[in-house]
């Protein structure tokens, strides 16, 4: 197959990127930095400068690399993960925005298929702080611009839900390994949170599946097998990495002191990767993030 991935050099677009290569197909990715094109070189796929917002050079890039199918993976992230509402405007941009100028070059470029990466927590209706509206309508908008192309018949589309990334290589991950062995990310007393989790490479895997598999027009949850609380993440990172454990505090302090990370502390969502497995024929290597975490630590060890 010929793939045009849109955010090739993104957390997900590098180790996709790879994936696909090594699957042996012929791959075109984007990048918003001309430093990145090496990068995107030494995964073997051909680089793309391009802005997603500039809709003309969109167009004329997917057109040029003529491919038979399009992954949508475009964000703007900090690489961390966002720390507020305002680190997620650039995103939903590309969300809203991006979108429409992608799905209008796939159709222009001919492919048969457009694969769009969105984010459980917010497409699913988790994030109902009136401060993510902005957040939930993007999510909101670049789903429904893929299956509503699907469903007119203009191009086959398939919405992935990815659950919260973790992982070797992974910003955030490194992030939080940070806080955990300095004992500054706390467990929450009485948490019982059920946060989606998901490997990278088994949101990779996924992907991939998406490429040939799956009803056009409908949305996957790309998830572990057991939601798991913030808390219960925090305890099993602290044993894997060999760090203390937790410090557990009130729930009232983590919403004074990390107002926005503390929205996971009260999330409650289950998610089901039985239509995944089903559909796609996909399961996760890690059914669960002990077994996800206990692999990645051992690897690095």
């Amino acid at each position: 197959m010929r793939i045009f991935v849109a955010g090739g050099s993104g957390t997900i677009g590098v180790p996709l990127v790879r994936a696909l290569v090594r699957s042996g197909h012929q791959v075109a990715a984007t990048t918003r930095s001309p430093e990145k094109q090496d990068l995107l070189r030494s995964l073997g796929a051909t680089p793309v400068v391009v802005d997603a917002l500039d809709a003309d050079a969109l167009r004329r890039a997917v057109v040029a690399a003529s491919p038979t199918h399009v992954i949508h993976q475009l964000t703007a992230l900090p690489k961390a993960g966002p720390r507020g509402v305002a680190d997620l405007e650039p995103t939903n941009r590309l969300r809203i925005d991006g979108t429409r100028n992608l799905i209008r070059a796939a159709v222009a470029a001919r492919a048969t298929r457009v694969i769009g990466g969105s984010f459980a927590l917010i497409g699913a209706g988790a994030m109902s702080d009136p401060s993510m509206d902005a957040a939930s309508d993007a999510v909101r908008s670049m789903e429904s611009q893929i299956t509503s192309a699907a469903r007119a018949g203009s191009i086959d589309g398939i919405v992935l839900r990815y659950g919260l990334f973790y992982g070797a290589g992974n910003p955030s991950t490194d992030a939080v390994v940070k806080l955990v062995r300095r004992r500054l990310l706390p467990a929450i007393r009485h948490d019982r949170g059920e946060l989606p989790y998901i490997h990278l490479d088994d949101a990779v895997s996924a992907t991939v599946a998406a490429l040939d598999h799956g009803r056009s027009g409908e949305t996957y949850d790309i998830v572990d097998d057991h939601a798991v609380s913030f808390s219960d993440m925090v305890r099993t990172l602290a044993a894997a990495i060999g760090a203390p454990q937790p410090i557990t505090v009130p729930a009232w302090l983590p919403r004074l002191t990390m107002p926005y990370l503390s929205r996971l502390f009260e999330i409650r969502m289950p998610l089901s990767n039985e239509k995944a497995a089903a559909d796609l024929g996909w399961r996760p290597r890690y059914p669960t993030i002990r077994e996800g975490l206990a692999h990645v630590f051992a690897a690095a060890a």
